[in-house]
């Protein structure tokens, strides 16, 4: 509808109401339906993990002689391992395994890659070619070859996993922080920063930290799938999480040996494995449509 002025000006109004950030991340992040689904499978994986005591139907590391290697049945939905020991029981224990593991490894990777990249950009100089050329070190290697490396120095265990696969996971944060702190300390609202008297700290971790964050998230959440993988190849390799332990990794090589008497002992951590990594992958594939800022202008 068109409104006319006393002077005779033509003024048309907004046909729409402003669309709010929140809503334009709702809509780009919900409008995919496999982000939707990715989404459904990590919220289920992380509420078995909290409440695996309270749903797992046994001990899953109370062996049963009874009960070595049973069909799955009414009792043993997915059946017994070699030991006796619950399948299902065992897949929900190995759901908190992965995760624990994956979320304590990304916030220490994450941590000591953000911090060393924002010094390494910002301060330049000596400081950056020491930090980089230490980064370009361990990028050489590939983050599961190099976890594999670290993990047979240390030993087996949850602990020694954690630090091998933080310590393969800091290269590429390192990178992509310290490549976007070189880029935004040259804008020109850093400069007037340092004109008003802000101290480093605060344009670091004020002005320069908080424009990277939607990058950080998308690789964050892309990069916990890769590392649930990364530990069950460790787990599968008998580097990893020690037995009695559950973990999906080293049930797929306890169970390969029966594939053809009771193959779902290998079948069902495989699944599990290959559903998690997919949702995180969907999940942050949803995240950086919704957070890029070169799709603002589409809604």
């Amino acid at each position: 509808m068109v409104e006319e002025t006393a002077n005779g000006t033509e003024l048309v109004p907004e046909s729409t109401a402003r669309i709010t950030d929140w809503q334009r991340f709702r809509k780009l992040f919900f409008q995919r339906k496999l982000v939707v689904v990715g989404l459904a499978i990590v919220l289920f994986f992380v509420i078995v993990a909290i409440f695996g005591p309270l749903v797992a139907p046994y001990d899953p590391y109370v062996p049963d002689v009874k009960n070595i290697l049973a069909k799955p049945s009414l009792t043993h939905l997915l059946g017994t391992d070699v030991l006796g020991r619950d399948t299902l029981s065992r897949l929900i224990y190995g759901a908190r395994t992965a995760l624990t593991v994956g979320i304590i490894t990304i916030t220490i990777g994450t941590s000591i890659g953000i911090v060393l990249g924002l010094i390494a950009g910002y301060f330049g100089g000596a400081i950056s070619t020491v930090i980089m050329r230490f980064m370009d070190v361990l990028l050489s290697f590939p983050m599961l070859l190099l976890a594999l490396i670290i993990a047979s120095l240390l030993g087996g265990g949850i602990h020694n996993v954690i630090i091998a696969l933080s310590i393969s996971t800091i290269g590429p944060y390192s990178r992509i922080v310290n490549g976007q702190t070189i880029s935004i300390k040259e804008n020109d609202y850093i400069m007037a920063a340092r004109t008003m008297g802000s101290s480093t700290i605060r344009i670091i971790f004020r002005h320069i930290l908080l424009n990277i964050i939607p990058t950080i998230i998308v690789l964050v959440t892309m990069q916990l799938g890769t590392l649930i993988l990364a530990e069950a190849g460790l787990s599968f390799l008998g580097i990893g999480i020690k037995p009695p332990g559950a973990a999906w990794g080293s049930m797929i090589n306890d169970g390969y040996k029966y594939l053809l008497s009771s193959p779902v002992l290998s079948f069902a951590p495989g699944v599990c494995i290959m559903l998690v990594v997919f949702g995180f992958m969907m999940v942050g594939d949803g995240l950086r449509d919704a957070l890029d800022p070169r799709l603002r202008g589409t809604l």
